[in-house]
């Protein structure tokens, strides 16, 4: 009997656009997946290399304007590759038709935004996925499961940092990432999200948040009109431009079982290039996680003998550990890449049991609260409640 299969629609082609493209294409040689996907048609306003892409990563089409990609009946889901501004547009457009979404982080622009999103999903039997893709990392669904089984007792704190170096030279240009109407925030709705999801899959729901952010650089020179982060080679064209988001945020939460918290998350932390850390510290133990060391798991024990405590390393890469079996033998460690094919996988598979997948979109919308709170906060000077 021939598979099942669901024709995709994505819109973005660029960073995530290689990242998502990978995902799909490997799901379905390392998982059994109910759904083969295919790559039917990709979509973005630069012709020439859009279709570069298209040719390199499989797309059957490509196509300019992703309102007639979202009217194709032969398009089964959307994946959203594309930047923030564009979520809210493409997300209600995407459920009013019906469409299943895989849509990048973060969720919207705004609570606002965010709010009808969701509302706009309602019932509808689709399935909406936010890809906060570290959450299948196999190391961080094992410091999930050792602390639902109260490995690490109660939790008293959290301490999570999201460091990045690209932005500190003041000659990097303007690019969308910097400018508030394309991307809502800086560091704190880029990096800080993909933290704040993670602290509220392992620790809890978030009561009560106070921040402070601040800009390092006003001015940038223009870019090109193809210019992105990370690129190695911005094209920087006359003239400058104001940066309207922050450079760099802290925010400290209080979560409602009564833990306490901290995010960190910059631009400018030089010499750092994607240091994505957390650090939870219960009354039996305590986890280290640290994304660039993505496979290993650091856990100290309360119960071990006297004079041999310690944080031990726990390699995550034994068929025991979730995801881990689908790849190589014990040792052989997993990369970056390989977390957006678990979520390709597991988005499959929900679809094809008519399932929820985690994070989705009220998710989003929880994050959303809790980052415009911490701007709120920053702006305001004074502790918010989380309502």
């Amino acid at each position: 009997m021939s598979m099942r299969t669901m024709n995709i629609g994505m819109i973005g082609y660029k960073f995530m656009g290689r990242a998502h493209s990978n995902g799909w294409l490997q799901s379905q040689r390392f998982f059994d997946t109910e759904i083969a996907p295919v790559l039917k048609a990709v979509c973005g306003r630069h012709e020439e290399p859009l279709k570069e892409f298209a040719d390199r990563w499989g797309w059957e089409e490509t196509i300019s304007d992703w309102r007639a990609l979202i009217a194709r009946d032969d398009i089964d889901i959307i994946d959203v590759a594309a930047p923030q501004y564009l979520h809210y547009d493409i997300a209600l457009a995407a459920a009013k038709a019906g469409k299943h979404i895989f849509m990048e982080k973060p969720l919207a622009l705004s609570v606002e935004q965010a709010q009808e999103m969701v509302d706009v999903i309602g019932d509808r039997p689709i399935v909406h996925y936010l890809n906060h893709n570290y959450r299948r990392c196999p190391a961080v669904r094992l410091a999930k499961r050792l602390i639902d089984e109260g490995r690490i007792g109660r939790i008293y704190h959290w301490r999570g940092a999201y460091l990045q170096e690209w932005a500190a030279d003041p000659e990097y240009p303007l690019t969308w990432q910097m400018k508030k109407t394309k991307a809502g925030s800086g560091p704190h709705g880029d990096l800080n999200s993909h933290s704040i999801d993670l602290a509220r899959y392992l620790v809890g729901e978030i009561a009560q948040v106070s921040a402070m952010m601040t800009r390092f650089i006003a001015e940038r020179p223009l870019p090109d009109a193809q210019a992105s982060a990370f690129s190695r080679n911005a094209g920087i064209t006359t003239g400058t431009g104001k940066v309207t988001v922050e450079d760099a945020s802290f925010m400290t939460v209080m979560f409602e079982n009564g833990a306490l918290g901290s995010f960190d998350a910059t631009r400018f932390a030089t010499g750092r290039k994607n240091a994505h850390t957390f650090e939870i510290y219960g009354s039996r133990g305590a986890l280290i996680f640290d994304l660039e060391r993505m496979n290993e798991l650091q856990y100290y024990c309360n119960d071990d003998h006297e004079g041999e405590k310690g944080f031990r390393t726990i390699m995550a890469t034994e068929p025991v550990h979730e995801y881990a079996s689908a790849w190589w033998p014990p040792g052989h460690i997993i990369g970056y890449e390989h977390t957006f094919v678990h979520a390709a996988a597991d988005f499959l598979q929900a679809i094809a049991e008519k399932t929820e997948i985690r994070p989705n979109f009220f998710d989003g919308l929880q994050e959303m609260i809790i980052l415009e709170a911490g701007i709120k906060s920053a702006a305001e000077g004074r502790t918010i409640i989380i309502d």
